[in-house]
């Protein structure tokens, strides 16, 4: 094991966190109102007393913007996880579909699939997950 210095941590946060501010940018760049007001709910507007464009607008901006910076964030949060590991233990981005990480510490093998956020899946992605694991158990 070799310690990594909070330094470092914050000069790579520092070298691309312009990467999340960029994406979001681009996600909202190909947004399309049409396209979102096709997954809408009227009804829902109307209950939450949506009476302006304005409003419509900037709640629907505000939903979009905030599913799509999870994403975004938690592939920050996964390639940050992997510059830590690759510091400390050698590890590597997996090539395995779904597995993000693997390392050995100790003569241990992991296979790490990264999650961000208290609530990362329902239970057909977990079950998607279990699979993921599948292929490369030994």
């Amino acid at each position: 094991m070799q310690p990594i210095s909070q330094e470092k941590i914050a000069e790579f946060v520092g070298e691309h966190i312009n990467e999340f501010h960029q994406k979001r940018i681009e996600k909202l760049k190909g947004l399309k109102l049409n396209k979102v007001l096709k997954r809408k709910n009227p009804y829902l507007f109307k209950a939450k007393n949506v009476v302006t464009a304005e409003q419509l607008v900037k709640g629907i901006l505000d939903a979009y913007l905030s599913s799509q910076e999870e994403g975004i964030f938690g592939e920050f949060l996964e390639k940050l996880a992997i510059f830590v590991n690759q510091k400390v233990y050698n590890g590597q981005k997996s090539s395995a579909e779904g597995i993000d990480l693997e390392f050995i510490k100790e003569d241990v093998r992991y296979i790490v699939s990264i999650k961000s956020g208290p609530n990362w899946g329902n239970s057909g992605q977990i079950e998607n997950l279990k699979n993921n694991f599948n292929p490369i158990k030994p």
